[in-house]
């Protein structure tokens, strides 16, 4: 069956996964009309804004935005007009971590999903092919089909496709533009072949046939999962590593630098830190687990579990050694916090280290000045309310400041903590911070950012992950 020339694109979910890539495919393909629809109206506006401060943070994209707004990139919360117009439909809405219910903590909270899902197959008037863009469990496509088929108008057909993001943010334009791989996964039928080449000819505008890989439904969805949970688990291990490094004298970065010459391992997410955060990793991992679970392979699911629980430990290691090295107390003590998105480059805070660190150091009774560059205040607030919700937001606000520089949060503090590998982290006059902090001033560096010997002869008592303490 031959492909279908798609014109006009579609993308439900104005978020992190769907605005930069459909703004990369309106910038590609400029024959195709794409229309991002979301229902929060402070969104689509901001996406919308005349100065184009937009409502995620990464570097190009607003570049892209300039380009093809108003041109062949449209922003709207009109849902419906939208699913009419379109003859593809990209589902790119959230799908957190259950809080409540069957599979709670681990499995994927499919309610957005679902309900875009339905309101596809309630407004659309003609056919669709429909791609799944969130990440989601193994066989959600066929909960996605079910729902479709089921409520479908007559002469109204729906072709469903895996399409897994493999974005990293910081580097996501980047990354669109030159994509390792594209992954689509439909069903091996003529018509979820035929699907499947429609999409590849939207991605064929700027990547190469090679790089476009066609598979089954199942297998895209899997692929997925496990590309981000082996990509944890090589975090994981070095973070596990960087423990037995900082206990025998031993240095994490020459022992991750001789292990990744190896061609067979390779120097990649080999870099130890307080740990790995952002949208993706944890709960991917969470999601095989709970897959493991369900298909009732227990070993595999602990498995899996392990390498969140040393994660976990990294940023408990890592507040306790802060603890332990200010004299087993940091009780009314002021701690700077440099960082607080999971990492450089993005104002995402999901799963950031910085939340755990400072909610422990908040537990410790200690005082915290917090500085980011990307990161809104109402974000630190929301994130901080959340990590210790048996404190009301005044008690938090009387225990930790948001500062406007990272002078300004070091000033008075007897600590700095850098969360976040953040560039101007590197570049600060740490002789003008050695100056107006409380002495003996000591640096905890969570990222292998910084220079451990200049800041020793500065003068400040430094303790990096993986490696013994200098001062």
């Amino acid at each position: 069956m031959a492909s279908t020339k798609v014109t006009k694109v579609l993308c439900i979910g104005a978020g992190y996964v769907g605005g930069p890539t459909c703004a990369v495919i309106a910038l590609k393909c400029p024959h195709i009309t794409v229309t991002i629809v979301d229902l929060n109206q402070a969104r689509i506006d901001a996406w919308n804004s005349p100065d184009f401060k937009l409502p995620i943070y990464e570097p190009g994209l607003e570049d892209v935005v300039r380009a093809c707004r108003g041109r062949n990139l449209f922003f709207s919360t009109d849902v419906e007009k939208g699913i009419q117009e379109a003859e593809l439909i990209f589902v790119s809405v959230n799908t957190p971590t259950k809080k409540s219910g069957v599979g709670a903590g681990f499995a994927a909270d499919l309610n957005y999903v679902e309900l875009a899902t339905r309101q596809i197959a309630a407004v659309a008037t003609s056919s669709k092919i429909v791609v799944e863009k969130s990440t989601v469990p193994c066989r959600t496509a066929e909960s996605m089909r079910t729902i479709l088929e089921a409520n479908s108008k007559p002469n109204c057909r729906f072709d469903i496709l895996s399409n897994p993001e493999f974005l990293a943010e910081g580097t996501a334009i980047a990354d669109l533009f030159n994509p390792d791989r594209v992954l689509i996964g439909s069903l091996q039928t003529p018509e979820g072949k035929a699907a499947c080449s429609a999409l590849a000819d939207i991605y064929g505008n700027w990547v190469p046939k090679k790089q476009i890989l066609t598979v089954g439904l199942w297998s895209s969805e899997l692929s997925k999962l496990a590309a981000n949970a082996m990509l944890a688990q090589r975090i994981s291990s070095v973070n596990a590593l960087s423990a037995i490094c900082e206990a025998t004298g031993a240095n994490i970065d020459e022992v991750s630098h001789a292990v990744g010459y190896d061609s067979r391992v390779g120097p990649k997410f080999l870099k130890a830190s307080v740990g790995f955060g952002g949208s993706c990793f944890q709960k991917d991992i969470l999601n095989l687990v709970y897959l493991s679970e369900s298909l009732h392979l227990p070993e595999v699911a602990a498995y899996w579990r392990q390498v969140v629980e040393m994660n976990e430990y990294q940023k408990r290691r890592f507040s306790k050694r802060v603890v332990d090295t200010l004299f087993n107390t940091i009780t009314g003590k002021r701690i700077a916090v440099l960082g607080f998105a999971f990492k450089a480059d993005t104002g995402d805070t999901r799963e950031s280290a910085a939340i755990t660190l400072i909610r422990d150091f908040q537990s410790e009774r200690a005082f915290v000045n917090v500085y980011d560059p990307q990161v809104v205040e109402e974000q630190i607030w929301l994130d901080l309310s959340e990590a210790s919700p048996a404190s009301p937001l005044e008690n938090i606000k009387k225990q930790v400041k948001i500062c406007k520089s990272a002078l300004e949060a070091c000033k008075d503090a007897e600590a700095v903590v850098i969360a976040t590998e953040w560039k101007e982290f590197k570049e600060i006059n740490w002789s003008e911070v050695y100056k107006h902090m409380k002495k003996p001033a000591f640096v905890f560096d969570g990222r292998l950012l910084v220079d451990a010997q200049k800041l020793t002869d500065i003068g400040f008592k430094v303790t990096t992950i993986g490696r013994p303490a200098l001062g």
